[in-house]
């Protein structure tokens, strides 16, 4: 199977530069890439951890909202391809969201996926508040997702800069599912992103589409 791996190179414990798009995308390019996941309300927490000493390095959140999103703040995962403003990039079809991980993890890093399913309500709470956040700044994934996360009714988060202990939080809450995803690829952190095919992504993204098209016609 094709590897569509890669990292977030840190070397401490929020490492990740964001690499802000030029030209930035359009309200056009947003509302085109929007995607609903067929599922129930859900957010799903990404913390990478260093595989060598155990530490955490980043931390995101996916939010499956009226739309699905991954709010990925001070991240690499960012390209002319993908449709991503400040720290949120959109579009997040199964496609992406498999890049996104396997982007992560690595010789050096693995990722624990974290999924937490809430109402309607607190999901699109999320979405909303993480569109608000604006660009992130190094160094702060963790603060900025604890502190989206802490506004949210129903969950018990204290802000915190470390990636390890929002995982603790997270891992509090009575979760659908949690996993580590382990990779031994390549540690060039953006051979994944050229090896991300836009093409594979819009055909997805298209499929989707008219399955979505053919329910509503039934």
């Amino acid at each position: 199977m094709r590897k569509w791996l890669l990292v977030l190179a840190a070397v401490s414990l929020t490492a990740g530069c964001a690499v802000k798009q030029d030209p930035p995308v359009t309200d056009e390019q947003i509302i085109n890439a929007t995607y609903r996941h067929d599922a129930p309300p859900e957010l799903t927490l990404y913390t990478m951890i260093n595989n060598q000493n155990g530490s955490g390095a980043h931390t995101s959140l996916m939010i499956n909202a009226s739309q699905r999103v991954i709010f990925d703040p001070a991240g690499s995962f960012r390209d002319k391809a993908i449709v991503a403003r400040n720290d949120v990039v959109y579009g997040v079809t199964p496609y992406v969201e498999d890049v996104y991980t396997r982007f992560h993890a690595r010789k050096t890093y693995h990722v624990v996926i974290q999924r937490l399913q809430v109402t309607p309500e607190v999901a699109e709470q999320a979405l909303r508040l993480a569109q608000g956040m604006g660009e992130i700044g190094d160094g702060q994934c963790a603060s900025s997702t604890s502190r989206l996360l802490s506004q949210l009714p129903g969950l018990n988060i204290q802000q915190t800069m470390l990636p390890k202990k929002l995982m603790a939080q997270f891992g509090d809450a009575p979760l659908m599912s949690s996993r580590s995803l382990y990779e031994y690829d390549d540690e060039d952190r953006f051979k994944a992103l050229r090896e991300y095919d836009p093409e594979k992504a819009k055909a997805s993204f298209q499929r989707i589409r008219e399955r979505d098209s053919a329910k509503a016609d039934d």
